[in-house]
């Protein structure tokens, strides 16, 4: 440090030592250096090292080397960023740092309303370029007025804010599609609000809204009255139109506000609740809850969260997060199997924690802001959010059971342990920096705010000295943070999902592959020499607990935290209503500030799907398309024998396996490319051959002749991509197996017979060389010099006769049930802990959940899109 230089605000680095770590598994490399490296790093530390120095240039010049190394230092023992830290920080990429952001939504069009909110359209050009950044957003959209309200400049009555979410969520899928990550939204809509009905029930249209998760923010007057049953208006400052009122007795209130509709409060609560029951959403966030703790509740009003909703936000508030692992504060892990007893180093937590605060105050000044009013939102209050993960792993490697008072008692602990050590931190760092700009320590402390019942010294020395951060902690999902840099340790507060899992990848050439992940607690006791065929019972995880014991960590948690606790609770299929509606009711009346569950259901398989894009036949043929061999038309089936390939195809329905036998019919078929005449094989007949006996057998019978139209007309491999598109209502069909590493097989899904049979299709055409292997059009050129090579040898002529059935199966292993690398036939319709949810992109089943903030597939462990 240079001479003169004033000390820094660190506490003192315990001297323990520090818990072992296994080697981390590959599958963890792979994200961490497919997500997060940059450039020609290789390992966590050069990411480490690149992050540090990035943050570190906030620092006076004089203290960037020192600081720089107690960043790196940090993050080697346990410290993180979150995911958009440790991708851009340092990296020279015109990202933000900031994961996600709340926008507010005025009731005009253009320019401001009459409250300065930004009219629709500019927020939602506001919120395409913080998209466009890397962040995502969160808005309130009550402000725009009712369906049927009057507009006065245009005479005519007002749509709503349901169809304005519409145009919010068409901009992220464009703003995704042009190249950018997958926008993460949060649409919240007031109790109050006259449309209120039409939100709850938006998402139970298939497709709508695909890119937000919604909410309804309900006040602690709403659940007073919906404990009591009373009547509860739905209301809104803007006018209805006179058609409205004059189809119903409509009064405008002494406060300004008009009454478009009364409903039993408890009714309404029952529509909320049963709609999350069945389509896992709306959630609901306390918002009289969150203002009420809020350290600035004089100076703001917190209308919405971030899309997690681990963080109640005002207009351009944001997300500024890095959580600490806590599984690298265990000491002697599972020393139970030594006749000894783990520990846990809470001084080392509480000097990481003071580490951590500097880290994140700094990410404040070197981040790029997408939009002015982020930054100085940020600059006049300097939010931070300093949390955890591995909660649930910690508990394990400790000997003690989540769901018990000692899990509890210890989740509380550590949140104690934090809240004390960052706020000390954030008051030297005033000491050193100034306080945050619009710090007032009569309001700060006020009683009820979350900082009025921090330790009496610790609010003697704010009112002393100030401090540099409004807010300090909140507890997110890690994401993929936790995977790529902490050996997939439990995620956030959660308890470990399952102890192993197959996550598919796919690959830089197109190819999927699956990969066993492993709990980081879970290999830590495998190699200290633990059983994992006969675990102890403190291993649980999160479907062997009640949905009141997940509750109750957050109720225990939530007192020392400022912001708020992002969490899922999975509730098994057959849960009780009155049980689940019941759960949100405790949770409010223990405080917390939201919760979100998940439970799987026919409804979300059948309803909530999204279909994986394809795109349309590759053809890179030049010329006259009428030409192409690919294209001549085929009037009729020539008379006499064709080749042909006959394949068994075997899959499973909810009624149970069904086996058949496909037959291709091939012609070869002259034409020319770019004034060259060249010849190929074509498939122009498929064939079935089932009785007609049900619905589903005539109907896959005629889906055979339109293919068989298609492929005459040049159409087939467009005819097959569709029919994978092809639904019922009878359940997923299962169907083809992806093969890992190992050699083990992964199963397939599809949504129907048809879906199934159209993949079998493709598959038989694939390895005829036809096709390529996602279902694509080989072009004519390939295929012409593929035939000529294959004539040249006399003996290749057989793959084009008649087979018999064993030979085709054979040669198709990879697609029947049947042989020694086959899926068990009592697995047949699920995989260990699979859900109902929305379609999974890589292995098709309706199984991707919720699950930490994260898009999660319960059937092959694939994580999409995180908030």
């Amino acid at each position: 440090m240079a001479e003169n230089t004033p000390p820094l605000p660190f506490a003192s680095k315990p001297a323990s030592k520090p818990a072992s770590k296994p080697v981390a598994q590959p599958f963890s490399l792979d994200v961490m250096l497919e997500k997060y490296a940059k450039g020609d790093e290789q390992t966590a530390d050069d990411i480490y090292r690149r992050v540090a120095h990035g943050v570190a240039q906030a620092e006076p010049p004089a203290l960037r080397a020192e600081v720089e190394a107690r960043f790196v230092d940090n993050l080697r023992h346990g410290a993180l960023g979150a995911g958009r830290i440790m991708s851009a920080a340092g990296a020279g990429i015109e990202a933000t740092l900031i994961n996600c952001f709340v926008q507010p939504v005025g009731d005009s069009i253009q320019g401001t309303d009459d409250e300065g909110r930004p009219g629709i359209y500019v927020a939602l050009l506001q919120a395409a370029e913080t998209m466009r950044r890397g962040g995502g957003v969160g808005y309130n959209f009550s402000a725009i007025r009712p369906r049927g309200a009057h507009v006065k400049s245009t005479g005519s009555s007002a749509s709503g804010p349901c169809s304005y979410i519409d145009v919010f969520d068409a901009s992220c899928r464009t703003v995704e599609s042009a190249g950018s990550r997958r926008g993460a939204q949060m649409a919240v809509l007031d109790c109050d609000h006259p449309d209120l009905p039409e939100f709850i029930e938006a998402k139970h249209s298939k497709g709508r809204w695909n890119n937000f998760n919604v909410s309804v923010a309900v006040t602690d007057a709403f659940m007073r009255a919906v404990e009591n049953d009373e009547i509860w208006p739905l209301v809104h400052r803007a006018e209805p139109s006179p058609a409205l009122r004059a189809a119903g007795d409509l009064e405008q209130r002494e406060d300004g506000l008009w009454v478009y509709a009364e409903k039993r409060a408890r009714a309404l609560w029952d529509t909320i609740m049963r709609s999350t029951y069945d389509m896992a959403e709306p959630g609901v966030v306390f918002i009289s809850r969150m203002n009420e703790d809020n350290n600035l509740r004089a100076l703001e009003s917190i209308r919405a969260t971030n899309p997690c909703g681990e963080q109640p936000l005002p207009a351009y508030g944001c997300c500024n997060l890095g959580p600490l692992d806590l599984t690298r504060f265990v000491r002697e892990p599972f020393a139970q199997l030594r006749g000894g007893q783990p520990a846990f180093d809470w001084d080392e937590l509480a000097a990481r924690t003071a580490t951590q605060v500097r880290f994140l105050d700094d990410v404040l000044d070197v981040t790029l802001w997408p939009l002015p009013e982020q930054q100085a939102e940020a600059a006049a209050k300097r939010r931070i959010g300093v949390g955890f993960t591995g909660l649930g792993d910690t508990l394990v490697m400790l000997g003690i059971r989540y769901n018990t008072e000692a899990g509890c008692a210890f989740g509380a602990r550590v949140g104690r342990t934090m809240r004390d050590a960052a706020y000390r931190a954030s008051v030297a760092l005033a000491r050193e920096r100034g306080a945050f700009p619009l710090f007032d320590a009569n309001t700060y402390l006020a009683a009820g705010t979350f900082a009025s019942r921090l330790p009496e010294d610790l609010q003697a020395e704010i009112r002393a000295h100030g401090i540099r951060n409004s807010h300090l902690l909140s507890i997110a999902p890690t994401g993929t943070v936790s995977l790529a840099f902490s050996d997939n340790v439990s995620n956030g507060i959660e308890p470990a999902f399952s102890w192993t899992y197959q996550r598919t990848r796919r690959m830089a050439d197109g190819s999927n592959e699956t990969f066993m992940v492993e709990d980081h607690a879970w290999r830590v006791y495998r190699e200290l020499g633990g059983n994992v065929d006969a675990l102890p019972d403190y291993f649980v995880n999160a479907l062997q607990m009640s949905a009141q014991e997940h509750v109750a960590m957050m109720a225990a948690v939530q007192p020392f935290v400022d912001t708020s606790i992002s969490k899922t609770v999975n509730v098994p299929a057959d849960y009780p209503f009155d049980a689940f509606e019941n759960l949100y009711l405790d949770a409010w009346r223990r405080g917390l500030k939201g919760l979100a569950t998940y439970r799987p259901n026919e409804t979300l398989g059948a309803v909530l799907q999204t279909l994986p894009a394809t795109g349309d036949a590759l053809d890179d043929v030049q010329g006259d398309a009428l030409l192409d061999p690919l294209r001549v038309a085929i009037d009729h089936r020539p008379k006499g024998e064709l080749p042909a390939v006959i394949e068994k195809i075997e899959y499973l329905t909810q009624t149970g396996k069904v086996s058949l036998y496909v037959a291709v019919s091939f012609l070869e078929v002259t034409g020319q490319v770019g004034g060259e005449s060249m010849t190929i094989e074509r498939p122009i007949e498929f064939f079935i051959p089932i009785g007609q006996r049900d619905e589903s057998q005539q109907w896959i019978t005629a889906t055979m002749r339109s293919l068989s139209l298609a492929a005459r007309g040049g159409f087939v491999a467009r005819n097959l991509q569709d029919l994978r598109k092809v639904s019922w209502d009878r359940g997923q069909v299962r169907y083809g197996q992806t093969q890992r590493l190992d050699g083990k097989r992964t199963p397939l899904w599809h949504d129907s017979e048809v879906a199934a049979i159209a993949y079998a299709i493709q598959q038989i055409l694939h390895r005829r060389g036809f096709l390529d292997a996602e279902g694509r059009q080989v072009p004519s050129r390939l295929l012409a010099q593929r035939r000529a090579e294959a004539a040249a040898f006399s003996n290749a002529s057989a793959a084009s006769a008649g087979v018999d059935d064993a030979d085709a199966a054979a040669r198709a292993g990879d697609q029947v049930l049947d042989g020694p690398n086959a899926l068990p036939a009592d697995a047949a319709l699920a995989a260990p802990h699979a859900m109902l949810g929305r379609k999974c992109g890589s292995c098709g089943a309706n199984a991707v959940i919720r699950r930490d903030g994260c898009d999660f597939c319960t059937a092959c462990g694939e994580i999409g899109s995180c908030g």
